[in-house]
Parts: structure tokens; sequence; C-alpha cells
């Protein structure tokens, strides 16, 4: 395919990763930021075997792994009985494979020092409403309605509340999801918790908490742990109106551990509330508008999932512009490369959620008592490995990428297909 001039909406781990490789494709490629200052938005994330992979083919994997606390099983418990309801690890299924708990600015740090050093172009404070379709040519529009960029391509990572994904006809309108989360970046210092996992403890289906140890944010700081609590959004102001110190005790109450955590949360301001949504734009382009990351497909988080397929849709979109003679052909194999494991994944969220963020202590049941024990029995272990590794189905071919060798050195990758 010839040059192109090319427009990202979007400097998240999806707008920047696009950028990379397509910039190193040979296009020209502008980033178009909403904030003046791009930065990182969240706590901490847990990196996939599949999202390790496609920073492994931007050359990244050494940088994000030298920040990173490596995670080998996910592990919850009932706070109130101390049973294990969940424990699931990657070396159950062959391959060698790991996690690798990140907090977002060491993402994002990652990624944005790696497109400066490429000299891509990021424009900062445009906030993008709409497109408009000008024969081969795709102008993007502000909120004002005034032209700010015109190009062969829009690539929106916008996000899942994407107001050029809203004025799509392919993408359906964002459904809020009930729950949400309270979300810290806490010093674990003084605090006993298992370095190797993700870990929860859960009352029912109506409380959940998580410590995620999610490494540093740049190279010589200290490790630092994700702190998080799930709440229904529409009780956060009821939550907060009852204090603090209330709030304080429901989690020591739940798990005792956390009280190091705990006391350096001195305000409600040291905690940011993440708000999540399901949309699914099908097919993920509309004309020369294509959608990668929550703009294509974002859902409840609890398979860790988010931040990993947007990169694979960074890849994919790539590897399937450098495979065509033109820009609908390769948006065409861009949707029927993802269809496949986007649509797996976001049933798998769907039905995987209710067992952990719902009213029902009916389903709460089921989860401790007969899905936890049929958890163990073969070959389960290595299927909820294989799920949570984004792995159920092969990711990596239609993204023209060669899985990461997990077994060999570190740093040895094959790079891509």
């Amino acid at each position: 395919m010839r040059q192109l001039d090319i427009g990202v909406a979007g400097a998240g781990p999806a707008g920047l990763a696009v950028a990379l490789f397509l910039s190193r494709a040979g296009h020209r490629v502008e980033i178009l930021e909403r904030f003046e200052t791009p930065a990182p938005v969240g706590s901490g994330l847990l990196m996939q075997p599949t999202g390790l992979t496609v920073l492994a083919a931007l050359g990244l994997f050494d940088t994000i792994h030298a920040l990173g606390n490596r995670i080998d099983r996910l592990h919850g418990a009932d706070a109130v009985s101390g049973r294990t309801v969940l424990d699931v690890r990657y070396d159950a299924a062959p391959g060698g494979r790991y996690g690798l708990a990140v907090q977002r600015a060491a993402l994002f740090n990652t990624l944005h020092d790696a497109a400066v050093a490429d000299g891509i172009t990021i424009r900062t404070g445009v906030n993008l409403a709409s497109t408009e379709q000008r024969g081969d040519r795709v102008v993007l529009k502000n909120v004002g309605h005034e032209e700010v960029g015109n190009f062969d391509l829009v690539i929106d990572a916008s996000g899942a509340r994407s107001m050029l994904a809203a004025g799509s006809a392919s993408s359906r309108a964002v459904r809020d999801l009930t729950y949400g989360a309270f979300w810290a970046t806490l010093d674990g210092a003084d605090a006993v918790y298992d370095r190797s996992a993700l870990s929860q403890r859960y009352d029912k289906a109506k409380v959940m908490i998580g410590l995620l140890p999610a490494g540093r944010a740049t190279l010589g700081e200290r490790d630092q742990v994700a702190f998080f609590w799930s709440l229904k959004v529409a009780d956060v102001e009821a939550v907060k109106a009852a204090g603090l110190d209330r709030w304080k005790s429901i989690i020591r109450d739940h798990w005792p551990d956390c009280a190091p955590f705990l006391d350096q949360i001195n305000d409600w301001d040291r905690l940011r509330l993440a708000r999540y949504a399901h949309r699914t734009a099908l097919p993920p382009y509309a004309g020369r508008l294509v959608f990668i990351g929550d703009s294509a497909h974002s859902t409840s988080p609890q398979l860790g999932q988010g931040a990993n397929m947007a990169l694979l849709d960074a890849a994919a979109l790539s590897h399937a512009l450098a495979r065509s003679d033109d820009i609908p052909s390769a948006l065409a194999a861009y949707g029927q490369g993802r269809r496949n494991h986007v649509r797996l994944f976001q049933l798998l969220s769907l039905a995987f959620t209710p067992f952990y963020q719902s009213d029902s202590s009916a389903i709460a049941w089921v989860r401790d008592r007969l899905v936890s024990t049929i958890a163990k029995v073969p070959p389960m272990p290595g299927l909820l490995a294989a799920i949570v590794a984004g792995t159920l189905i092969d990711p990596f071919t239609s993204a023209g990428l060669t899985e990461y060798d997990w077994q060999g050195e570190p740093g040895l990758f094959s790079g891509m297909a």
C-alpha cells in the first residue's frame, strides 16, 4: 500500500501503539489528543501474554519488564470463611506464560517515550467530535465544528466514550455498567501480600477487594501496589457520605491485611473512581474511520483484557494495512481478523462478571461451591489459564505476530510473522 496520511485520535496505549506500528511501516502519522499534556489514566493493570507479545514486536518488552512485576496466578478467597474460590495459575497451561502487573504510568511512559523517539507528531488540546468523508479523505472536526485534520485514514483510539464512535452508524450506544471500582496506587513496603499474585477477597458477589503488585512507574522508584474496591456507581455518594473511616472499617473487617494500605488513604481524593461501559462496533469501521481498543469494544474489566485487546487491535490493523492493496480491503481484513477473539472475550466477560459483581447471593453460592470445585478438575485449570492469558483461541496469527518465547532467554523474541 502507498504511503498514507493517518490521524490517530487518542494518545492512550492503543493510539500510541498503532502510531508506532504505522510510522515504522512508512506512513505519515499524527496523534491528536484532547488533553493539553498526554498522561496515563488509572492505577494498575495486568499485562497478559497477548499484550506483552505486542510490546515485544515494538521492541519494548525489556523496558516494560524492568518496570513491572511478574504475576504467576490469580487467587481469590471468601472474606468470611477464608475458602479459596478462585485459583488460576498460568503454568496450568503449557508454554511457560505469565502475567506482568504494571502501573498504567509505566505502560504509557514506555509507549510515549518510543513515539517521541520515533519523531511521531502528537498534537494536544484537540477535543475531537466528528468526522466528515470527502471523497477518499476523511476530515476531523473538533467540538466547535472546526476542521482540525484531513487524512486518508482516521483511527479512533479515544476510548469507550468516544464521540467519534458515538456518531458512527456501526457503533451501538454505550451501556454503562452497574459496577465500578475505587482504585489507588499505594506503597506496599510494610504490608503482607502475595507479590506473585493478583489477590482478591469476596463477600458474596457484592464486595470485591483486590491487591495487584504493580511494579514502578519509572526506574529507581519503589514498587507500588494497586488497591481496588468494587462498588455500584450509584452507591458512591452514599459511601462517601458515610465517611472515610466507616469505609475503611468495612475493608478491614473483610481483609485485615489491607490496614497498611488503608492508612495511606487520608481523603477521598486519594481514590479514583473507575466507571465501566459496554460497547461493540460492528463492523469496527465506518468508511475511512476505524475503531481500536475501547472505542471498538469495551466491557467489564473482570478478565483484565482491556489494554491487552487494544494492543492486539493495533498490531492487527497495522498487519492488515501492510497486506492489503487498498484501505477498504485492509479494514475488512482487520475486522474479520479480530472478530472471533473480541467476541469470545466480550462473551466471557459478560458471563463471568455476575459471579463477582452482582446482587445475587445464589450466583455467589454457585461460584463458591460448584464453580470453584469444577475449576480444579482437568482440563479446567488449563482452560482457565488460557482464558486469563487471552490465548483460548489464537490471537496472534491475524495480527501478524509470533508469540513471545516465554521459556527462552529474557528479551528473546521472534518478531512479526
